[in-house]
């Protein structure tokens, strides 16, 4: 399905006249790769609540309309916002490596690295690529889109955190790492 979306939002891409709308296909081409590519785990979720809202939070943005007309001024800081959370996304998922994927489940626990900030590095970077994303592409489906998606996001992120904190590894990193996805904010 990850496959087929990737696909349907390449040719989106290639027949937008927004400039920017090639900047999207970075960000779901790496998720599509590491989805493809994780390695499989015996403790994950079989809630199918966990993996609805898993699909929502992974699928929503291939959704997305690559149209709209940025506002020049915040071209600048839109790009950075996506700049930067895709390097946080995809050295989280660097680290992660092949541990990546959709539902809750534990793959192991990582304790180091981006992980002595947040909890959830990845979804981080994620939260700031789709701001920079919905900034240039700014259409009232977008925004629909990425808030249906990371009300999924976050209800998929309090799931892994009961999965995950049945390990008393994930427990001590709640301990020493306290914020989940924003520093001083969740």
């Amino acid at each position: 399905m990850i496959v087929v979306l990737w696909g349907w939002l390449a040719y989106r891409v290639y027949s937008a006249t927004n400039p920017y709308a090639w900047l999207v296909m970075v960000t779901e081409t790496t998720v599509m790769v590491f989805v493809l590519i994780r390695r499989p785990t015996k403790n994950i979720s079989l809630k199918p609540g966990d993996w609805l809202l898993a699909i929502i939070a992974t699928y929503a943005p291939l959704l997305i309309v690559p149209g709209g007309t940025p506002l020049a001024f915040l071209a600048p800081l839109a790009i950075t916002l996506w700049a930067f959370g895709n390097v946080i996304q995809f050295a989280g998922k660097m680290f992660l490596r092949r541990s990546f994927g959709i539902a809750p489940a534990n793959r192991g626990i990582k304790t180091d690295g981006m992980y002595r900030f947040v909890r959830h590095p990845i979804y981080a970077g994620y939260l700031l690529v789709h701001i920079g994303q919905l900034i240039l592409l700014p259409t009232l489906t977008n925004f629909a889109i990425y808030a249906v998606g990371w009300w999924a996001q976050i209800l998929r992120l309090l799931a892994e955190e009961r999965l995950l904190s049945e390990d008393p590894a994930y427990r001590v990193l709640m301990e020493k790492t306290r914020w989940r996805l924003i520093p001083g904010v969740f």
